[in-house]
């Protein structure tokens, strides 16, 4: 089985204009982020996916490996796909550019789904961890998601889910935004309509519930620091050791 990583990589960040390339500890984050999934010696190969020249040459001149997107992609999804078409890859894991935390253990998880699966019922496989902080909770940048007791994703929302009337207490769960695909799925990814669900909550993940595919949730206590806005670039600062 021939397993790979691939993290797409925009300039132009919407909430953070090229995050990627702020420094982080003497090296752009998205350096920082090649390098550690890299080091979680999980990869036959990893590539960085972008539609910056920028962000291409910095990976190229940090030694990595960078493919050029030769049209314009709205997810990450969409960016991988085009990167991995010619490619003879069984797994392809998409991990998020802007997570330089990225750590083996999760990674690992999320692809042993697929070693556990001979039948080939999963088409990918994606990571969750609980929540507890009402903030974050109720902040729509947070997707969460449900699950039924496989596991399997039922719903993704920006909203709060599930919303809890009892007495009791209710386990909620961040979406963590990394995904393994079987190369198949990420193919058909690229010829399914957007949804209405899609639409609405700009997540790219329901595409597939939508369409009938299988997404096995993978519980991890590790949770990183996820840079989306200078505040968080701050926080990474703080914590990198």
């Amino acid at each position: 089985m021939k397993i790979i990583a691939v993290i797409p990589a925009r300039y132009a960040a919407t909430r953070f204009p090229a995050k990627l390339m702020q420094d982080l500890a003497g090296k752009p984050v998205i350096v920082r982020t090649y390098e550690a999934t890299v080091n979680t010696g999980l990869f036959d190969e990893v590539f960085v996916a972008t539609d910056s020249e920028v962000i291409m040459d910095t990976i190229k001149s940090a030694g990595g490996k960078a493919i050029m997107s030769k049209e314009q992609h709205d997810c990450g999804s969409d960016r991988i796909a085009e990167a991995v078409a010619d490619m003879e890859v069984d797994i392809v894991v998409n991990v998020q550019g802007d997570e330089p935390f990225t750590e083996r253990e999760s990674l690992a998880r999320v692809i042993d789904v697929f070693k556990q699966d001979p039948d080939a019922v999963i088409d990918l496989a994606s990571i969750m961890t609980r929540i507890t902080n009402k903030e974050e909770i109720d902040n729509p940048n947070t997707v969460k998601v449900i699950v039924d007791q496989e596991d399997f994703a039922m719903y993704f929302s920006r909203s709060p889910i599930p919303h809890n009337r009892s007495d009791g207490e209710v386990a909620v769960f961040k979406h963590k935004g990394i995904y393994a695909f079987r190369k198949r799925a990420l193919k058909d990814f690229t010829t399914l309509p957007i949804g209405p669900l899609e639409a609405a909550e700009k997540v790219e993940a329901l595409r597939f519930l939508e369409h009938g595919k299988k997404i096995k949730m993978v519980e991890s206590e590790v949770t990183g620091i996820e840079i989306d806005t200078p505040e968080d670039l701050e926080r990474a600062k703080a914590a990198w050791t």
